[in-house]
């Protein structure tokens, strides 16, 4: 079993509020960043891949990430999103 990754002293505390409430935009392309101090849904190895928004469901987005040969899709809230020009 994987062990999970710890927050960087500076990284500690409080989460920010404008990560946990960021609008993205459908075809806009994201890297996958867990935050550590809420919950990931999703595979560790996926970690640092980037992926397109395809929709949002809820307060979550709908990314599709290739991983191997095929498209994966995730449910991910947005605190674990970062945009990617």
């Amino acid at each position: 079993m994987a062990k999970r990754k710890k927050q960087r002293v500076r990284e500690k505390g409080k989460i920010r509020l404008s990560q946990y409430f960021q609008n993205l935009e459908k075809g806009q392309k994201v890297a996958i960043k867990p935050e550590a101090s809420i919950p990931f849904h999703a595979p560790m190895r996926l970690r640092g891949k980037v992926g397109i928004v395809e929709g949002k469901r809820g307060k979550s987005y709908i990314v599709k990430v290739k991983a191997g040969n095929k498209m994966k899709t995730l449910i991910l809230k947005p605190i674990h999103l970062i945009k990617v020009s």
